[in-house]
């Protein structure tokens, strides 16, 4: 598998609006864009910082993802990305690995891009998306 950038850190926000102006306000950055994910139930704000980003996810239902992460520990960083160059053969070096995933096959994620993620109880807890864009 080629790792080739940290592709994005996302961060479990209980509202876009209120959050995005700590990024604009503090650091100066700005949003590039906002997206509906219905699969995932989720509304994502893009931030870029050089080739990285950050992701901003805002549940769209209380019974998201996101949503359960923040009910649980609050908000905060919720994943860390990487972008690989082949997301199937990245999964399938992870499957041969025995590493255990969540997503077996890669999934739409925000952006367009191809995602999955490893079972943060096979990082330290950690949720670790891979992701591949085109």
């Amino acid at each position: 598998m080629k790792t080739l950038i940290v592709d994005h850190i996302g961060v479990a926000v209980k509202s876009i609006e209120d959050a995005k102006r700590i990024y604009q306000d503090f650091l100066g950055l700005k949003v590039a864009e906002v997206e509906e994910v219905p699969d995932q139930k989720v509304k994502v704000a893009f931030i870029p910082v050089g080739e990285s980003e950050v992701e901003l996810l805002e549940s769209t239902s209380p019974d998201g993802p996101v949503a359960k992460f923040i009910e649980s520990r609050g908000e905060g960083v919720q994943h860390i990305a990487f972008r690989v160059d082949n997301i199937e053969s990245a999964l399938q070096e992870l499957k041969d690995k025995g590493v255990r995933l969540i997503d077996q096959t890669p999934r739409k994620g925000a952006g367009g891009a191809k995602i999955a993620f490893i079972h943060p109880k096979e990082t330290g807890g950690v949720l670790i998306e891979i992701s591949e864009r085109g």
